[in-house]
């Protein structure tokens, strides 16, 4: 008798323990949705302000207020499971494990300078939040060595996020775009080739920049970059290590860079240095046709010079900022 009871009360609290595992997650409720509706009205209309207001001040206040606000909606209970989707100007990025997501965004300043922004919101009981710092125009020069935080963060909008193990643990390539500005050359030269260069529309002579960089978690800290791009000589040896990658091109080029889930590889467009139009400026590249790429290997991505072997006829024609044609700017389904 003592045996069946010992049994009955196993299952009894086996039963007990699967209907917890069973019992669905806690989620936002109808108090905390109405809420949030409410605050993404306003929100809705300062990312709008921060993306179109025509005087560099107003989007300066837009951004201001943005902030805070974001900052109070984020901090509401089971927040992440509410999507924001009349946000169409920020961007707002998952892994695939949904662990955490990443908002950022861009504020015009003027003709030379871009501004970003973001943050990371950790998918836990207590949403941590994690700013990022934009210090992109101090660390820009060394870019690809550097390790940097949420403190002196790369910043950039970001457009795809991908997981992937390395034997230090998962880790998460960010794809990102930079509409970087580039007039240093003009600096130094001197106001006559600024001249020159605008009086001629020179226009295309301005860069943007794609970026592939690493997101990893160590103790609850962020850390942006890690040594996982690896160049190969000619004997297959290594003979470059990168932490980031990030491609300079024309402002007047359409450049691809993304994770191609057909060929399980990154692919980016092979840039190549247009002629000189100002002595003495550095060389402005273009999309010659051809693909290079990355392919993972026990937690790096090997470098590939020629992805296809073959050259296409035509230049790439006209297609969205961020390579999703299925969606938005800012990597959103558009609304049916």
């Amino acid at each position: 008798m003592k045996h069946i009871f010992a049994v009955l009360v196993l299952m009894w609290c086996c039963s007990f323990n699967f209907l917890q595992a069973q019992s669905p997650a806690p989620t936002l409720d109808s108090t905390a949705v109405k809420e949030l509706k409410v605050i993404e009205d306003t929100l809705s209309l300062f990312a709008y302000a921060i993306l179109n207001a025509k005087e560099a001040d107003q989007r300066f206040l837009a951004v201001r207020a943005f902030i805070p606000m974001l900052t109070k909606a984020l901090k509401i209970a089971h927040s992440f499971d509410y999507s924001f989707e009349r946000l169409h100007n920020i961007s707002i990025q998952y892994p695939q494990d949904s662990t955490f997501r990443i908002f950022s965004w861009q504020l015009y300043v003027d003709s030379s300078d871009y501004r970003y922004y973001g943050a990371i919101q950790m998918n836990t009981p207590t949403l941590k939040l994690i700013p990022l710092a934009d210090r992109s125009f101090q660390v820009e020069k060394n870019a690809d060595s550097l390790l940097l935080s949420n403190d002196n963060w790369y910043g950039a909008v970001y457009y795809n996020i991908r997981d992937f193990d390395t034997p230090e643990g998962k880790k998460y390539l960010l794809f990102g775009y930079d509409n970087y500005q580039n007039f240093e050359r003009f600096e130094e030269q001197g106001d006559r080739n600024r001249e020159f260069a605008f009086s001629h529309n020179d226009y295309e002579h301005l860069s943007k920049r794609k970026i592939i960089d690493v997101l990893s978690f160590d103790k609850g800290k962020v850390l942006f970059g890690a040594p996982v791009f690896v160049h190969m000589d000619g004997n297959n040896k290594t003979s470059v290590v990168k932490n980031r990658v990030v491609l300079e091109f024309s402002a007047d080029a359409v450049v691809s860079c993304n994770y191609d889930e057909f060929e399980q590889m990154i692919i980016f467009d092979h840039l190549m240095p247009m002629s000189e139009v100002i002595p003495g400026e550095k060389p402005v590249y273009m999309p010659d046709g051809t693909y290079e790429g990355y392919r993972l290997n026990n937690g790096q991505w090997v470098h590939l010079q020629n992805v296809f072997n073959t050259t296409v006829n035509e230049a790439p024609r006209e297609q969205p900022v961020l390579d999703q044609r299925t969606k938005d700017l800012f990597g959103k389904s558009p609304k049916q």
